[in-house]
């Protein structure tokens, strides 16, 4: 999966939740395939030498990990959305896919970090808070601070969140 990342390979990821007595679908989500960071995924351990495919290694996909807008909902609680919601909200995030793989993971750690900030407006000092956890998933960045305002910048431009002057954002 890291590799499939990396190298802008992975799929679409559809996630089905459902009533095991009635069978009834209750939720269906969408996470697009340019939405996964590497942040996202968690190897496994190897499986035992006595599995049909010994050695292979796994991962689990972290839906937490992935930022709120990249889980785009079809059904919720039962109910289907329009295909216009559905597509609104996949319009919305296509600016992500454009941009560079490299670039894409701290766009998206940045986005997850704002979400879950849990408020709509929020401050640089919010987000710069964090920088030592982005710091543990970007360790080869000595400029974390400096990076964290460029990502601002980037989701501003992608039209994610709005800059209200004054170091302070609101998420869009």
């Amino acid at each position: 999966m890291k590799r499939a990342i990396l190298e802008d390979r992975t799929p679409n990821l559809f996630v089905l939740h459902y009533d095991l007595d009635t069978w009834a679908v209750c939720s269906v989500l969408l996470v697009p395939h340019f939405a996964f960071a590497l942040s996202a995924v968690e190897r496994r351990k190897p499986l035992a030498s006595t599995a049909r495919r010994a050695g292979w290694v796994g991962c689990n996909i972290l839906l937490d990990k992935i930022p709120v807008h990249a889980r785009i909902s079809i059904v919720s609680a039962g109910t289907p959305h329009t295909p216009h919601e559905v597509r609104s909200s996949y319009n919305r995030l296509r600016a992500l896919g454009k941009l560079q793989v490299e670039k894409r993971g701290w766009t998206l750690d940045v986005l997850q970090v704002v979400q879950s900030l849990g408020k709509l407006e929020f401050t640089l000092a919010d987000v710069y808070a964090h920088a030592s956890a982005l710091a543990k998933l970007h360790p080869n960045n000595a400029h974390v601070r400096d990076k964290i305002r460029q990502q601002l910048q980037v989701l501003r431009d992608l039209g994610l969140l709005e800059f209200l002057g004054s170091g302070s954002y609101r998420l869009a």
